[in-house]
């Protein structure tokens, strides 16, 4: 069974992922999913992945997990490292210049 995180700490994560790194979002799935991909914004997490919901060019949603590139965690702070991670593969699997990251 995967580690959860508190509701707090998972709303806390999905309004900022939605609300600061909406492009993040589309970039990962496309990378990850689908290269349709025309919206996507993260619904959930837990300690083995992160979960995105995406609409595809044609207008069909659909739901898909994503596991974080280390493997499964366990505290918060890890979930920033991993979500870096899927949004720097995601750059180098798409040939996008990633940003800094502060």
């Amino acid at each position: 069974m995967p580690h959860t995180f508190s509701p707090d700490v998972v709303a806390a994560i999905l309004r900022h992922m939605n609300d600061d790194h909406r492009d993040d979002n589309l970039l990962i799935v496309r990378a990850f999913v689908d290269g349709t991909a025309v919206s996507a914004e993260m619904v959930d997490l837990d300690g083995d992945g992160g979960e995105w919901r995406f609409t595809t060019g044609s207008g069909s949603t659909a739901d898909t997990t994503i596991p974080w590139p280390a493997g499964p965690i366990a505290e918060r702070m890890a979930v920033r490292r991993e979500i870096v991670a899927l949004y720097d593969e995601s750059c180098r699997r798409l040939d996008v210049e990633p940003r800094p990251h502060n």
